[in-house]
């Protein structure tokens, strides 16, 4: 399945940021929908269990939506929280059972038949990868999830389930705060494999974009902000075309909630960034010149 080329990411929608009503959600929709962008990344946890529940009662209210948008949802973390008060530690469960019953609640909560791609969200010590399989063929055959991924996996979990189940993609952390998804084989086995990686938190979670005493924060702003001028563009926008330059495909999950910011991060998709542009990023993020 093709989901946009930025996915807009909903943690912050809710209790977890900007705390949308339902007719903000609306509006926030339609105003991606406009810019061209269709797919809307969940998580069962985001907003204390709250964020899908708010999200559909939009899908609930105008049902002619849901054709026109494609839902992403994660499950597997169990957190402590008061609307779920059996939950007496904070795990991860990846039995098929859990898994199940997750999507099941995620089809309510969402008002919707199916979801487009479930990714497991964080791995499990005690995942059995034939289990999860089992779980996913169910789900599948009922037509109630349509595809299958994973999020923060190793390049060994991946591999582990990809054996016993196609998956199609890996959402992980990628920023030039957050680089090992370029080191330890992340990337490469996504290009290996054809499959284009998610990336969470590209922007760095706003550091980037704020005064810090960290140095390498200072170096990275100092060489954006000249770059910035070359490319007639801004600083978060050259952040999303660093990350955009790789060519495993990776697709950003922006975690605004404002309509502008989303429209100055689809520009960025027309930033071409240089090589030598990229590694002076590179360099200035890790202090060193490459080996």
């Amino acid at each position: 399945m093709d989901f946009s080329p930025l996915i807009i990411g909903a943690m912050r929608l809710g209790k977890w940021g900007v705390n949308f009503n339902t007719n903000e959600y609306e509006s926030f929709i339609n105003g991606c929908l406009d810019l061209g962008l269709d797919t809307f990344d969940h998580a069962d946890i985001y907003g204390d269990y709250t964020t899908e529940a708010e999200f559909g009662a939009v899908l609930k209210k105008s049902p002619s939506l849901r054709k026109r948008i494609k839902l992403i949802t994660k499950c597997g973390i169990k957190m402590v929280s008061p609307n779920r008060p059996e939950h007496k530690v904070k795990s991860y469960d990846l039995s098929a059972d859990h898994i199940i019953k997750s999507v099941e609640h995620s089809l309510v909560e969402l008002s919707t038949d199916h979801i487009d791609l479930l990714l497991l969200h964080r791995p499990d010590y005690l995942m059995n990868p034939e289990e999860i399989a089992g779980g996913f063929t169910k789900l599948k055959s009922e037509g109630k999830a349509l595809g299958f991924g994973v999020s923060n996996f190793s390049t060994s979990q991946f591999d582990l389930l990809h054996k016993h189940y196609p998956l199609t993609t890996n959402q992980i952390e990628v920023s030039l705060l957050q680089r090992n998804a370029f080191d330890d084989g992340t990337l490469d086995q996504c290009l290996g494999l054809g499959l284009k990686p998610m990336a969470w938190s590209p922007l760095g979670g706003g550091a980037l974009f704020k005064t810090s005493e960290d140095e390498m924060i200072n170096r990275i702003q100092k060489v954006g902000n000249e770059l910035c001028d070359g490319y007639n563009c801004g600083l978060d926008q050259l952040l999303y075309a660093w990350a955009l330059a790789h060519p495993a495909g990776i697709i950003p999950v922006l975690g605004t909630s404002n309509l502008e910011r989303i429209g100055l991060a689809k520009a960025a998709l027309e930033i071409k960034i240089s090589r030598e542009d990229w590694y002076r990023l590179w360099t200035a993020a890790t202090g060193n010149e490459v080996p």
